[in-house]
This record gives structure tokens, sequence and C-alpha cells, in this order.
């Protein structure tokens, strides 16, 4: 019994992290689109632009929003489509601290 329930953990677990790797999407990303964002809403406000997903073989436009950094100088890396063999694979945006 207890073999059992190792066996049934481990599939679980190989399952779900089966399905955490990037997705390589076969289809060229469109390109950005061109957002005006206008004048910050508070002072230490920083753009974090919009791009492009794929949901159900669809491009879908993910709009950019205003962000507080997590801490002072804190900088915003913007995320890109990063070429690979067969397709792309999104590469998120995310706080560099200096």
């Amino acid at each position: 019994m207890r073999t059992r329930t190792v066996v049934f953990a481990l599939f679980i677990t190989l399952t779900i992290l089966s399905g955490c790797g990037p997705t390589i999407v076969r289809v060229r990303p469109p390109e950005p689109l061109l957002e005006v964002y206008g004048t910050p809403p508070y002072a230490e406000a920083v753009w974090i632009a919009g791009h492009w997903k794929q949901s159900r073989g669809e491009w879908v436009w993910v709009p950019g929003y205003w962000a507080r950094p997590p801490r002072p100088q804190a900088v915003w890396i913007p995320g890109y489509w990063d070429p690979k063999e067969g397709g792309w694979v999104w590469v998120p945006g995310r706080w560099e601290y200096r």
C-alpha cells in the first residue's frame, strides 16, 4: 500500500512539473503595439509595457500598466520573445536591483 502511495505521489508531482517549462510558440509573434501611456500616476511609477501572448491558438495583447518598484532603485527589464529552434519562447520581464 505504501509503495502505491509513493508511486502515485511521484506521478502527480511529475505531471504538475511537466507543465512548468517554457512553451514554444511556432507562429512568429506580431510586432508590439504602440502604447500611449501618458503621465505617470505617481513620482516613482514605472511603465511595464504590454506584450503579445498566445491563448487558444490566437495572439492576444496584454496591455501595459504602471507599477511601483518593489525597492528603491529597482530597474524594470522588459520581457521579450526569444527565438528558439522551431519557434519562440516568452521570457517574462523582471525587476533588477542595482
